[in-house]
Parts: structure tokens; sequence; C-alpha cells
């Protein structure tokens, strides 16, 4: 198999026949990744549950409409599994000549929110209001475009065959390159987001074999620069709020602090096999807020109890799993590395959101991965799961 798209069956030629073309189709077919697809799918479906029971009984947000945000949510599904299909047929080798024009495209999104362009929605002015109930959150796909940028840079001359690892001069080009976003989301401020991004960085870097300096500098940049950020007061104080609710829970229950209290009431309520599908009294009572985004972990906590929610848990090991295995069999660093940012942005966005529902992790406002209600984060990780497919298909063949 030979292309940048991975869909051209070698000895064929331009002039394909029929059977040609169907004989490429079946061959991609056969080396797509089916359990990571699996999963991902059953993640979304069992969103959908868990948004239209959050959701059903909120009429001032479903405007009377109890399928409202299931629609959307299978709706937003639907064009995220489109696009990952189109990221398939293009090829992330074709993906990585255009990372130029999406990075520059990303970053003038970014900036389109600091203008009066931008909107604000639950706190973050992370936000582009199109109009009929749309909306589009460019952070969600610069995270994509930050592990392409630091994939092509720390991949170019390795996959060249000119050195075995990255040099100091291309890690601090491909850093310079994160940064650049991460700065013009920290002007929203979206902390959530910068925290991913940090971590997609990390993820890169250390699957591309830069120098372990790198890697620790970058760690201790971080940490001097959350003490920057406090000094200074770039965050709102509804963050700071979220920060000191974290660290002392009994700080304000009835203020900053109630969303976590109530999550944990839920999650704790549902015991081993939940209160049933729909019957969950927290959810049904809406104590919870945001809990078709943000919160809605806790959905599955109390309807499906244990079971259900280690049932997402398992699902997004799968998830992960596979993804690393893609990962590890790929021949070029520039594969690796893309994988590895999308390992490391999952498995990230995914603690972070459960263990703020459970209340080991601050509240960051970042959904859960493939389960939260959302149109941007939605169609952000299909496009990745289009790129670890494409990765799995266009890798050699081997004898």
């Amino acid at each position: 198999m030979t292309g940048t798209s991975g869909f051209t069956v070698s000895g064929y030629g331009p002039q394909r026949t029929g059977w040609a073309r169907m004989a490429a189709r079946d061959s991609v077919l056969r080396r797509l990744d089916w359990p990571l697809m699996f999963a991902a799918i059953a993640l979304s479906l069992i969103g959908s549950a868990l948004v239209y029971s959050a959701t059903r009984n909120r009429t001032a947000l479903n405007g009377g409409d109890p399928t409202y945000f299931l629609a959307r949510h299978l709706m937003n599904t639907s064009i995220g599994l489109g696009l990952m299909v189109a990221v398939l047929w293009i090829g992330h080798r074709t993906l990585r000549g255009a990372v130029p024009i999406l990075y520059a495209l990303s970053i003038l999104l970014m900036l389109a929110v600091l203008t009066p362009l931008g909107s604000t929605i639950n706190g973050a002015h992370s936000w582009i209001v199109i109009g009929g109930g749309f909306s589009v959150q460019p952070s969600e796909f610069a995270k994509i475009t930050i592990l392409l940028g630091m994939a092509m840079i720390l991949g170019s001359r390795v996959d060249a065959g000119d050195t075995e690892h990255p040099d100091h001069r291309t890690v601090a080009k491909a850093i310079g390159l994160a940064v650049v976003p991460m700065a013009v989301v920290m002007l929203m401020p979206d902390l959530g987001s910068v925290m991913v991004m940090v971590v997609i960085v990390l993820g890169c870097l250390l699957a591309s074999g830069a120098p372990k300096r790198w890697i620790f500098g970058l760690i201790g940049a971080g940490v001097v620069g959350a003490v920057a950020i406090t000094a200074l007061g770039i965050l709102d104080q509804y963050q700071i709020n979220r920060f000191a609710a974290f660290a002392n829970p009994d700080l304000d229950p009835a203020g900053v602090g109630y969303n976590t209290n109530q999550a944990r009431i839920a999650i704790g309520s549902g015991g081993l096999l939940g209160k049933g599908l729909f019957h969950g009294t927290q959810t049904t009572g809406q104590f919870v807020p945001e809990q078709q985004t943000d919160f809605v972990f806790t959905v599955a906590g109390e309807e499906l109890g244990f079971v259900g929610a280690g049932l997402i848990l398992l699902l997004l090991g799968v998830v992960l799993w596979r993804a690393c295995r893609i990962a590890r069999e790929t021949s070029e660093l520039y594969g690796t590395v893309v994988a590895a940012g999308i390992i490391a942005w999952f498995a990230f966005q995914a603690f972070e959101n459960i263990g703020m529902t459970l209340g080991i992790m601050p509240v960051a406002g970042l959904p859960l991965p493939f389960v939260s209600y959302g149109g941007s984060s939605m169609f952000a990780v299909w496009i990745a799961v289009g790129l670890l497919q494409s990765i799995r298909v266009q890798r050699p063949i081997r004898a």
C-alpha cells in the first residue's frame, strides 16, 4: 500500500478497475483498528443516554423539548464520524504539509475570540457564537494543530535519517510553536485548555526522545508560570475560587464548592448497580449544574452505579491502549509523536474530568472525551481518532 492517503493499492496504477477500488477499500477496512472504533462509538452512545437523562427535565435549557440535547449530541457524533473519515481519507502524512496553514488558521480563530466576536459561556470567554444555537471553541482544534505541528518539527530530521533524536534547536522550535496558542488561550483565560496543551507538549517531547533536560525544564517553567499567573492576577476570580474550594472543600459548600459537593453525593448514591437509567434523584432533581457537559460522569455514577462508571473507564482504557499500540507500531517518528500527543490529551482530560467529580482534581471545565455534550470537543476527539486510524492504515505491511 502506498500514497499519502493510504487508499492506493500498489500494482494497479492510476487507472484502477472497479475490482481494484474494491480491493483498496477492503484493505483499508481490514487495517482499521476496530477495537478503537467500537470503544469510541460505544462511549459516544453511552454519552447520548447520559446527556438525555441530564437534560430531559431541564426546560430552561431545552426549551420544552426533552430530546433537544440528545438530538444535537447524536448529530455532533455523526459529524465527528464524518470528520474522522475525512481525515482518514486525506491521511496524516498529507496533513503534515498543511500544518502551517492549519496552525495559522487556529491562531486567527483564537484571536477572534478576544475581539467582540468572542462570547462568554459558563464563565469562559473562549467561544465564537455562529448563530442558530451553534458555537465554536477554537481552543479545542488548537490541541490538534499543536500536536501536528510539534510532530512535524520533531520528526523532520529523524524521519529523513539525519539524526536519531531531535536536537536542542529542534526541540526549542517545537516548544516555541506550542507556546503561541497557549499564550492566546491564557488571555481568554481558559486554564483548563492550557493544562491539556501543556500535557500534549510533554507527551510529544517524551515520545520524540528529546533530551530529558527539556522535560524537566518545561515542568519547572510550568510551576513558575502557575505562580506568576496567580501573582499577576491573570485568572478570573471564579477560577481562583475553584482552586480554593479544591484545597478546602468546606470553604463554601453552598457557593463555589456546591458543584463538587453535589457531584460526590450523586456518584456516592449510585452504589454498585446504580438507581437505574433516568431514575437518578440528584439528576432528575437538577441538583448538579452543567451535568450534560463538565459533570456528565455524575449521571453514570448515580444511575449506572460502580459497574456503569467502570464500563466507561474500561472503554476509555481501550481507546488509550489501542492508541499506545498504534504509536508503538508506526515506523516514523512523526506518526509516533502524533499518537503520543493524542494519548496524553485523552488520558489527562479524562482523568481531570472524572477526578473533579470525585473531588481529587480541581474543577477546570474540561469535557469527558466522547461522552460529554459539546460540538467542538466532539469534533476534535473524532478528528484525533481519524489521525490514529490513518497512522494505523499507513504503517508498513509486515511480511
